[in-house]
């Protein structure tokens, strides 16, 4: 009988304590893991153009739904994309 060898670990550090920061049990709604993922944000570079897409899908999605917790929590989104394309755009140091 043969044995495979182990595959050798992965490195983890990137995804350790996501699921601390955002809760993953299901009672909780997509607006209420939204909204925690915003509570942990960090800076990070991003393409303005992913910023875009991502206020235009939230924009009909807050425009649209029956859910005043989902509807906070993609105004919040759109207003922190917005903000952050606009920071994109200024010169760096300002």
């Amino acid at each position: 009988m043969t044995t495979l060898p182990a595959p050798p670990p992965r490195d983890r550090a990137l995804g350790r304590g996501v699921s601390t920061l955002i809760p993953q049990s299901s009672p909780l709604s997509p607006a209420d893991r939204a909204a925690a993922a915003l509570a942990a944000i960090e800076t990070v570079p991003v393409h303005v153009g992913v910023l875009q897409a991502a206020a235009a899908l939230l924009e009909e999605s807050a425009r649209t739904s029956d859910d005043e917790t989902a509807r906070t929590a993609a105004a919040t989104t759109i207003r922190l994309l917005h903000t952050a394309m606009g920071q994109g755009s200024e010169p760096h140091g300002q």
